[in-house]
């Protein structure tokens, strides 16, 4: 499921009923977790279903009045998501009363002072909680079962008191098809020598493990969900991700973060994180828990996943992580295995923030239960007793970022109507309001700083308390270069993520920073932007701008109903190489239906195109895919062709080595990857598993890698016509196994000469290209350290490379950390390589990156229709 304008409203519309509609309590017994699972949660090798949970959870509901469970609707593979409110009765009764409260506290403006004293002595603390968001780290949703049934049942003055003064909100599992995945797996292999084997694909049906890296973009479902609950529907004060991570160090790490810190959120924010990582921290002490660790292993400066965006949302927003064991199975550790962290615990042993290490032994599931138990109720018990203060600070951060932002420079952010491709700036507006953030629309022309403003352009601005969200989304980023990055020896630290996570600048928007108060006639944008294209006939049918993103998708619902399709491949007539041709012979009703879904205007053609355009095919479109924990780009990639309706089929090893692709094929795509994981040389995957430690891990069926054989194959399709469209580091494969003359510059330089920790880097495009259609003649890129950069070398072949982009000359990063520049300036990033009769085209970078960089998904796009373009 992909979240749409529908889901939007029909997710508000189910909330707003569930606030009316209390919870009736049966007044029956409620059975605990032992007695409903038949076993303890945690209890070794014992792992309780998605579905079981659902059941539990709607048992709890129905007989416990201290709980409402709500159904947001299906996940991506159709299991029901949840989200429970956990509070006294009463409070459970005035729900929407307490809402309209906490939106006065985390959004003052215009608010009366009598009504901020109100809602901060009415008002109750909001605490989000989230569990399973990795459904390889097993315990959280585990957990989340028994201290749900503990808030239902207990009866004792702590448990009352957290009742009595919090709304307790929580995601039980934020990714129920992992979930069901993992535990299924799991049980496959329990007894036998697979036991505890990460499992072989990707926790989620796209994504897997980066699943935490999607909430400032949304574009999956569950992040969806869970943006509609902490960004839109309710602000909470303190927001909570359980996690689990690598088995050998601290048994739990808990806030504050370790530095760098990412500026530009309110202080208190981080003064809060602190408070609370402390109170957490106390309470595992106190309850004889070992190994826990504060400010350290995860820096401040993190993706914009959940738990690290929302400080600039002005939500207290945290992490704890907890050693693993291996899925459900114990693991014993030695203590000369255990080991600090490069961040803020050089070793493992006693300091200020890890008094107490965890001498080793064996570790359990349920160990990891208990204490995340404790950490969940340490955070509402500290809410609870400072009410009242939370609630304060509440408000004070909101109108701080408010006043900041209207005192401070830039003042606002303004989208201008004039895009290269608008239909993505208005996506682009669409993530900001699934941010919470309010955006204005301009209804006529304006002039600011000297510069006109076409009607329709969109104000952002920073007078709101979302600012600090603003500025990293808007903004141009620097991260930090600086002791608290580097290690000892001068080397770079990598961020925990990209070093940027600007929006704009992934999508290709234009984005004006501006000084001063835009004064024009502006109304709020209420609801998301989802646009109709116009359908104009011409005397030859219509012409689609190939600029447009959208456009691809436009063609492929056109291929679906058998229509011919040609692209422009030289300027004329007021066309640009790159548009699509749409025959007279398309019916009005398919032209309105195609333009109302994709928002592409059909122009009228009114002459004949057929000189300046070459017929263009339905390309027949494979990808590897493997096996060894999954490849995130690849399900990301699988995402993208999805949103575009681009047809594909997925191969694997066996379909490869048979050979004669060419028959089934016109391009292949190899996403980024490692060429020994791909070919089975060396190496193990990238889904998220801790303790796989080489293909022999995984029964044989899924020890990938498609040898020798999946070399010859690839490199025969392309010499018979095909188009191999390798991404980054996948791109190696063909340079070194086919011999190409090309070579990537910043291989094996050392990182205190080249780095790139996910950074955008200009680029200039040549767009009478076809890989390079549509595109504009300037860009950035999203570069990953990893990623190539190219120089063609050498040889008699030289005239069947085609340098598609190129590197800027100088001043190369937007935005991000870039270190030794020279290294790149002015080389290729994307190369078109003639080979046999095909052509291998590569794309050093990750163009589609988690379906997030919208401005440079056109070298995809573009790859993929050129290899059935006639005569390119």
């Amino acid at each position: 499921m992909i979240p749409t304008s529908h889901t939007v409203k029909s997710i508000q519309f189910l909330l707003a009923l569930s606030l009316a509609i209390p919870t009736v309590s049966l007044a029956q017994h409620i059975p605990s977790p032992e007695e409903f699972f038949g076993h303890e949660m945690g209890a070794d090798r014992k792992l309780a279903r998605w579905n079981k949970m659902v059941e539990y959870y709607d048992l709890l509901g129905e007989q416990s009045p201290r709980l409402q469970v709500i159904h947001m609707g299906p996940s991506t593979q159709g299991n029901p998501f949840l989200v429970l409110f956990i509070s006294s009765p009463e409070n459970l009764a005035q729900l929407d009363h307490l809402k309209q409260l906490n939106d006065v506290l985390t959004d003052p403006r215009g608010v009366a002072e009598s009504e901020v004293e109100r809602a901060i002595a009415e008002g109750k603390v909001v605490v989000v909680q989230s569990m399973g968001l990795h459904s390889s780290e097993v315990a959280a949703s585990q957990m989340a079962v028994e201290v749900t049934y503990d808030m239902v049942t207990r009866n004792d003055d702590e448990m009352l008191r957290i009742l009595d003064n919090t709304i307790a909100v929580m995601f039980p599992c934020l990714n129920p098809d992992g979930e069901i995945m993992i535990t299924d797996w799991y049980n496959e292999w329990v007894g036998t020598e697979y036991e505890g084997v990460s499992m072989p694909w990707l926790y989620h049906h796209y994504i897997g493990h980066d699943n935490n890296r999607d909430a400032f973009m949304q574009n999956t479902i569950e992040s969806f969900y869970g943006a509609e609950i902490l960004f839109r529907q309710w602000v909470p004060q303190a927001f909570v991700d359980h996690h689990q991570m690598g088995g050998y160090g601290a048994r739990l790490y808990v806030p504050p973060y370790a530095e760098p810190i990412r500026p530009d959120a309110d202080p208190l924010v981080w003064r809060e994180m602190s408070w609370y990582g402390a109170h957490i921290a106390y309470k595992e002490e106190e309850a004889g828990i070992s190994g826990v660790v504060n400010a350290a292993i995860y820096s401040g400066w993190g993706h914009f996943g959940f738990h690290w965006i929302t400080p600039f949302h002005n939500i207290a927003g945290m992490l704890t992580e907890s050693a693993s064991a291996r899925l459900a199975t114990p693991l014993f550790l030695h203590p000369d295995q255990l080991q600090g962290s490069r961040r803020g615990m050089p070793e493992y042993a006693a300091q200020t923030t890890f008094p107490n290490p965890w001498p080793g032994g064996w570790w359990r599931v349920r160990d990891i239960v208990e204490q995340q138990k404790v950490a969940t109720i340490a955070v509402l018990d500290i809410a609870a007793r400072n009410r009242e203060t939370v609630l304060r600070n509440s408000y004070l951060k909101a109108m701080r970022q408010t006043n900041r932002g209207a005192e401070g420079k830039p003042a606002a952010f303004v989208i201008p109507a004039e895009q290269h491709d608008p239909l993505t700036m208005q996506k682009m507006v669409n993530k900001l309001l699934g941010q919470g953030i309010e955006v204005h629309r301009a209804s006529g022309e304006f002039t600011h700083g000297g510069r006109i403003y076409g009607a329709g352009s969109y104000v952002v601005s920073m007078a709101q308390p979302k600012r600090g969200v603003i500025r990293w989304l808007l903004g141009r980023t620097f991260y930090p270069d600086n002791d608290y990055t580097r290690s000892r020896d001068g080397s770079p630290m990598r961020p925990y993520d990209m070093s940027t996570d600007n929006i704009a600048e992934y999508m290709g928007v234009q984005v004006d920073a501006v000084n001063a108060l835009v004064e024009t006639d502006l109304s709020v944008v209420a609801d998301t932007i989802d646009p109709a294209g116009q359908v104009t006939r011409g005397r030859f049918g219509y012409v689609i701008d190939g600029r447009l993103n959208d456009s691809f998708k436009a063609a492929n619902m056109l291929w679906d109903e058998g229509l011919e399709l040609r692209r422009v491949v030289e300027a004329g007539s007021g066309l640009r190489p790159g548009d699509f041709v749409v025959a007279e012979s398309v019916s009005d009703q398919l032209a309105a239906r195609v333009a109302d879904e994709t928002g592409v205007t059909f122009a009228a053609l009114d002459s004949d195109a057929s000189s300046i355009s070459r017929p263009i095919k339905r390309p027949r479109v494979g990808m590897y895919q493997r096996y060894l924990g999954g490849n995130m780009d690849e399900g990301w990639t699988r995402l993208l062709l999805e949103r575009f309706k681009f047809p594909y089929q997925s191969i694997f090893d066996e379909e490869l080595r048979e050979g004669n692709l060419i028959r089934e094929y016109d391009v292949i795509i190899l996403p980024d990857d490692n060429v020994g994981r791909m070919t089975g040389e060396s190496g193990v995957g990238g889904g998220g598993g801790y303790f796989v430690t080489g293909r022999d891990a995984y029964p044989p069926q899924y020890r990938s890698g498609f040898g020798q054989g999946g070399v010859d194959a690839l490199e025969q399709f392309v010499a018979d016509g095909g188009t191999l469209v390798t991404f980054a580091g996948a791109s190696a494969l063909p340079i070194e196994k086919f011999g190409l003359p090309v070579r990537n510059v910043v291989a094996n330089v050392p990182t205190t000469e080249f780095w790139s920790p996910g950074s955008t880097l200009r680029m200039n495009v040549d767009n009478t290209d076809p890989i390079g259609y549509g595109m504009p003649a300037e860009t950035v890129g999203l570069f990953l350290q990893g990623n190539h950069a190219y120089r063609v070398t050498p040889s008699a072949r030289n005239h069947e490379i085609e340098r598609v982009a190129t590197f800027a000359d100088r001043a190369v990063m937007q935005s991000g950390w870039l270190i030794g520049e020279e290294h790149i300036a002015q080389k290729a990033s994307v190369v078109s390589v003639g080979y046999g009769q095909g052509k291998v085209v590569l794309i050093g970078f990750r163009a589609q990156h988690r379906v997030q960089t919208h401005g440079t998904f056109k070298f995809v796009f573009n790859a993929l229709v050129a290899a059935t373009t006639e005569g390119l």
